[in-house]
């Protein structure tokens, strides 16, 4: 199957949920064999144009507290960038993209009916614990080249920190200015901001994709429906992934 429609099949099930997508790219571009130095790149950047518009739509909507959402970013940006740094070699990198996305889709099947759920009842979380939370996914995020919201928003549902909208809103949003750090961390590596643009039709794959994702979740298909699908090709692209490294 074509690559770009791969992308495109996995920004509409991603964005539907208010995610972006980027670990299940990184995964297609490892197994596709595109080159190791330039696809954390590519991902963040697929990332960045998907949850733009989840962002402008449910922030539209009202579906978003900025002052919950702002010690996770706190912790997350610095560190995002800073993980965006380093240089790790390809084995432990394929370890970690394996194992990201196992725990990401475990917990997203775990939490998936907490999606639709309309209870007003939460915890208020403190603002230490949020900032801790974001600087770890933050720098799991930079390392691996996510955006980080695909762990981010189920732990708030397990921990039920927020109303259902407002987590997802805040999972678009994390996503979003962690793959805009984690971009500047990967580019002090590499020399490639040309070579990125020959990937141009992934970019229009997604963008594509991303919008009809979102209408989906918005018009059409209860979220927590979206959300099941979204952690069984999660843990499918895992299992993928561990058969080539094992």
């Amino acid at each position: 199957m074509n690559l770009a429609l791969l992308f495109f099949i996995t920004s509409i099930i991603y964005s539907s949920v208010g995610f972006g997508g980027g670990s299940t790219y990184l995964a297609l571009m490892l197994l596709w064999g595109i080159s190791y130095a330039i696809f954390p790149v590519i991902a963040l950047m697929c990332n960045i144009i998907v949850v733009s518009g989840n962002c402008f739509n449910y922030i539209r909507r009202g579906n978003y507290n900025i002052n919950f959402l702002a010690p996770f970013l706190v912790g997350s940006i610095p560190f995002a960038y800073f993980g965006g740094t380093l240089l790790i070699d390809k084995y432990i990198f394929e370890l970690l993209l394996f194992t990201v996305l196992l725990i990401a889709g475990v917990l997203i099947l775990f939490n998936f009916k907490t999606y639709d759920d309309n209870i007003e009842n939460y915890r208020s979380l403190p603002k230490f614990i949020c900032f801790i939370i974001g600087s770890i996914l933050g720098f799991i995020s930079g390392i691996v080249g996510i955006g980080g919201g695909i762990f981010l928003s189920p732990i708030l549902f397990l921990l039920r920190a927020e109303r259902p909208k407002i987590i997802i809103t805040s999972a678009s949003i994390f996503i979003l200015i962690n793959s805009v750090s984690g971009i500047f961390g990967q580019l002090t590596k590499y020399g490639i901001i040309n070579e990125i643009f020959n990937f141009w039709y992934l970019f229009l794959a997604v963008f594509i994709g991303g919008q009809i994702g979102n209408y989906l979740s918005i018009k059409i298909i209860p979220t927590r429906i979206l959300a099941m699908i979204t952690s069984v090709l999660v843990i499918a692209v895992a299992l993928r992934i561990g058969f080539k490294i094992f």
